[in-house]
């Protein structure tokens, strides 16, 4: 028999720490648990989860640095659970290298969900591609707008050819866009996209929110103006397109 995926809960309380334990088990999670920040990144350092789940309000070093800590050693996919559901939580969660926040209080089967749709995504970052280049993968596959070049397969992104470091989340909003050409792409049709659910209609206004962070974080790192796009343009109440001047996938 395969060995169960392991899966890392970091919460203080008692009660959740046991539900999200149930809830991943039932899973097929391997699960191991912590109440501080610090002792859940020694088990993920230790354990090399697939996914962990963090709470942000912890004594001690709080979620956010504690995201940021797990995210320099591991590309485990990071969950926040969190009762603060103000946008600055939401925004620095993300920045801090989080997948995913989900607000408290949860349903566990929407969160089972969620957690099951990332595992539908590679789990390669677009630097580890560009590390390691292979001298067998072929040229072909690439998207391209003004400079801007994506390789879905080799998970590679680079602008002006300077490769770029960006998360799961932000290279595959970039490879939708990309692919979608000239097209608007609406923020619904994006999170049902990284969910990889494209025929459910069930989006919420926090993941709609989530969308606009990501987006603002992508474009931070390829040096995108909003008010001036190189790259990618908001249609406003809409979602986002491709600045004009799209060039296809080179032959």
């Amino acid at each position: 028999m395969d060995e169960p995926r392991v899966a890392v809960v970091i919460e203080d309380d008692p009660d959740i720490r046991g539900l999200l334990s149930e809830v991943l088990t039932q899973g097929g999670f391997a699960v191991h648990t912590a109440p501080t920040g610090a002792e859940g990144v020694q088990l993920v350092r230790e354990f090399d989860p697939v996914v962990t789940t963090l709470d942000v309000s912890m004594p001690g070093m709080d979620g956010f640095e504690t995201a940021k800590r797990i995210r320099d050693i591991s590309p485990t996919y990071l969950v926040i659970l969190s009762a603060r559901s103000e946008e600055i939580d939401v925004l620095q969660g993300l920045q801090a290298g989080a997948d995913d926040y989900v607000t408290k209080p949860f349903r566990p089967r929407e969160l089972r969900a969620r957690i099951e749709a990332m595992l539908r995504r590679p789990r390669v970052s677009s630097a580890a591609a560009t590390a390691e280049p292979d001298a067998h993968v072929e040229e072909e596959g690439w998207l391209e707008h003004r400079g801007l070049r994506l390789h879905p397969g080799m998970r590679t992104v680079t602008a002006d050819d300077t490769p770029l470091d960006l998360t799961r989340t932000e290279f595959d909003l970039l490879n939708e866009l990309l692919a979608a050409g000239s097209r608007v792409v609406s923020k619904q049709q994006l999170t049902l996209a990284l969910r990889g659910d494209r025929h459910s209609d069930f989006v919420t206004d926090h993941d709609l929110r989530a969308i606009e962070v990501h987006m603002a974080n992508l474009r931070r790192k390829i040096g995108e103006s909003a008010a001036h796009p190189r790259w990618i343009e908001t249609v406003r109440g809409v979602g986002y397109r491709l600045t004009s001047g799209l060039q296809g996938p080179e032959a």
